[in-house]
């Protein structure tokens, strides 16, 4: 009943620092250090602490399983992912290991399992700045989530490997698993929409994964993590993973609070937490200039490396296994990370167009082949943005005028390209592709992008490049409409309010009379 109570504390903490647009971890975390704080100052225990260890354990296999849902071997394997979170990880240690052995003055293995801990970057704290951004399915976003699934495999092989148990030959078995993928690909077809879609994850991640590899001796996070993986290349995979997302949340809140219960941080876990907190600038550059190494211009080195400048939650997940004396100071450590790193990230790019002129002279000669400049060629009108709005567009100018589109999310362009649409990736923010784009005979350019931050950048930078032509946008809001006309748009249409007169005029046209009836 004690735990009941503690975990709704804490959800009402996580709602009132969400509030305050910070992530809702640091509510978690606070709240467990007031229970631990009053629970001292009444002389009761805290919590029992059987539910709390069940349910944080359930959390860390759901989070495991969903990051297994997100691999992408082809994506994993490209340069700038794999040397990236390779090159930031050996150098993490290298730099770290040695600063706490001479300051800390602890064991060399508790030291490299420190550095290792605090190399890491916040998967649940970038994916979210990320798709609030509307950035998942850019170039730096993809750059970025690539490199958090690969710490997260990196911290997957720590723990195992400080666990250090030696598994039965049972074991041997999970060698065969690939074998049962069309099995579980007809189960998740069968799963439908619902309830029995979230029980499927539940059960692979929780009972077949979790416990059966815990029956056979290998790590419990371990089969989470393989059988999101064999569901990886389903289409319905980005579904599971949604259909879980609340649930992972609720139980990984135990998580966090578990650690704040555990005990309340001292003056040299402050310091701790504080001077690695100051020492974030050298996360941010060394993952940009790894990204720039490997050929990414500086924006979209400098919004990747941004989106992983914090401390992650795998951290922790790693130091309560092998460094449980650390927990304390490294949770306190990830949340100040936070606080400083979300608002740092929602102006990321503000940030980037006052810094861009002393970043790209950095950059290297050659170019990404995602990257590349684009000419536009005969087309009379480009379609920036090919969701619904945009796709609508294109379909009725299509045998009108010579089209081109773009779009930032690959998926989306692999899509359209298959139905024959004139269509290239391109991120519609970016700097460098404006400086870079040959507008060829385009006369007019509709702007149907998802954020109106990213249409008015955009109108800004047509009109900027010299661009003379017709700039129409779409907008959600009046007031949104009113900083994409100022920024240099003809029109702007308030979307929904054409979509009720568009239903109005069909109306019209099936039950009033042509013409207005005499006076």
């Amino acid at each position: 009943m004690l735990e009941a109570v503690w975990i709704g504390f804490a959800f009402s903490l996580g709602l009132l620092v969400r509030m305050i647009s910070l992530p809702p971890l640091v509510g978690y975390l606070a709240a467990g250090f007031i229970i631990a704080a009053i629970s001292d100052e009444i002389g009761m225990p805290a919590t029992s602490g059987e539910v709390l260890q069940h349910v944080s354990h359930l959390g860390v296999l759901l989070l495991l399983f969903t990051v297994g849902l997100k691999l992408n071997v082809r994506a994993m394997g490209k340069p700038e992912v794999l040397g990236g979170s390779l090159l930031h990880f050996l150098l993490s240690i290298v730099l770290f290991t040695p600063a706490f052995l001479l300051l800390l003055g602890i064991p060399v293995f508790n030291a490299m399992l420190l550095a290792i801990a605090l190399s890491f970057s916040s998967t649940v704290l970038a994916a979210k700045v990320l798709e609030g951004k509307r950035e998942l399915r850019a170039f730096h976003g993809r750059v970025a989530i690539g490199i958090l699934v690969m710490q997260d495999v990196f911290a997957l092989v720590v723990m195992s490997v400080t666990v250090g148990s030696a598994p039965s030959p049972w074991a041997l078995l999970a060698l065969g698993l690939p074998l049962l993928r069309p099995l579980l690909y007809k189960l998740l077809d069968a799963s439908g929409h619902e309830d029995l879609l979230v029980l499927f994850g539940l059960m692979l991640a929780v009972v077949v994964g979790g416990f059966g590899f815990e029956l056979v001796g290998l790590s419990s996070e371990l089969g989470a993590l393989v059988f999101g993986a064999m569901l990886a290349k389903h289409p319905r995979a980005g579904e599971l993973s949604k259909s879980l997302w609340s649930i992972k949340e609720f139980f990984l809140v135990g998580f966090f609070l578990q650690i704040g219960i555990g005990g309340l941080p001292d003056a040299d876990a402050w310091l701790f937490a504080l001077v690695m907190t100051a020492l974030l600038p050298i996360k941010a550059i060394l993952f940009f200039l790894l990204l720039v190494f490997f050929k990414l211009r500086a924006r979209s080195a400098f919004l990747a490396g941004l989106s992983l400048t914090n401390y992650s939650e795998f951290g922790l997940i790693v130091a309560s296994v092998a460094l449980q004396e650390w927990i304390v100071p490294l949770a306190l450590t990830v949340a100040l990370s936070f606080v400083v790193s979300a608002p740092l990230n929602r102006l990321a790019h503000p940030v980037y167009e006052r810094v861009a002129r002393r970043l790209i002279p950095i950059e290297r000669d050659l170019r990404h082949p995602d990257e590349q400049p684009v000419s536009l060629g005969d087309a009379d009108v480009l379609i920036m943005g090919m969701g619904r709005t945009g796709s609508s567009a294109y379909d009725y100018l299509s045998d009108k005028c010579r089209l081109v589109a773009l779009d930032s999310d690959p998926a989306r362009v692999a899509l359209h390209r298959s139905l024959g649409h004139n269509i290239f990736f391109a991120d519609a923010e970016d700097q460098m592709f404006w400086e870079n784009l040959d507008y060829g005979n385009v006369r007019a350019v509709i702007l149907s992008l998802n954020e109106a931050e990213a249409k008015r950048i955009a109108t800004q930078k047509l009109r900027k490049s010299g661009f003379a032509g017709v700039i129409v946008s779409h907008s959600m809001h009046q007031d949104e409409a009113r900083e994409i006309l100022a920024a240099g748009a003809d029109q702007a249409y308030l979307t929904m309010s054409e979509a009720g007169v568009g239903l109005a005029e069909h109306v019209r046209q099936r039950i009033l009379p042509t013409t207005p009836p005499a006076a």
